[in-house]
């Protein structure tokens, strides 16, 4: 039997230093290419969110979305700013996820009856899939930027992060309180 000396530390023990990565390390690159990705998502969203107003029944539900159209713009402008700060210009690269999500979307407006709270339990649940896809997201590239060392980016990941699930729970709070009770009396 070997034995290891105590001061020894495991690799998962190890902790590094924030900014420990290069500017040009493959970490980087892939940061970059997914900041791209979600720029794309985001404005594409900006794109989506009108329509998704105009199909919902549910008062709350269409100023949720309107909310956070306006909310969507502000994300635009941070992941611009992001790109600045990193003096990069700021790309688009189809985020295939996001498409997907989105297309899930138009789906749900086109298979259910206009006028009802089942198209709208649709609305919230595609609606919760983007807003999953984001946090999970910016949660990630929150914590890339850190270990970047581009603390002022992660700032910048970390407010759209915290709207995002705010947007979330308003989201939930919706469904819970008023729209899927009242789909659930709906007949067909």
């Amino acid at each position: 039997m070997v034995k290891t000396s105590t001061t020894q530390k495991s690799q998962s023990e190890t902790s590094y230093a924030p900014g420990i990565a290069s500017g040009d390390s493959m970490l980087s690159s892939f940061f970059e290419d997914e900041l791209k990705d979600i720029y794309w998502a985001e404005k594409n969203i900006v794109k989506t969110l009108p329509k998704m107003k105009k199909a919902a029944t549910s008062e709350k539900l269409q100023q949720a979305f309107e909310d956070h159209l306006q909310q969507t713009q502000t994300h635009v402008e941070r992941l611009e700013k992001a790109f600045e700060l990193m003096g990069k210009k700021a790309q688009a690269k189809k985020c295939d996820a996001m498409a997907g999500i989105i297309e899930e979307g138009k789906g749900i407006i086109e298979e259910t009856e206009k006028g009802t709270a089942t198209r709208d339990v649709g609305l919230i649940l595609a609606a919760q899939k983007v807003e999953h896809y984001e946090i999970s997201t910016y949660g990630g590239l929150a914590q890339l930027a850190t270990t970047l060392g581009l603390n002022d980016v992660a700032d910048l990941l970390k407010q759209t992060l915290n709207e995002e699930k705010e947007t979330d729970e308003l989201l939930t709070e919706i469904a819970e309180t008023d729209v899927n009770y009242e789909a659930a009396t709906e007949e067909e």
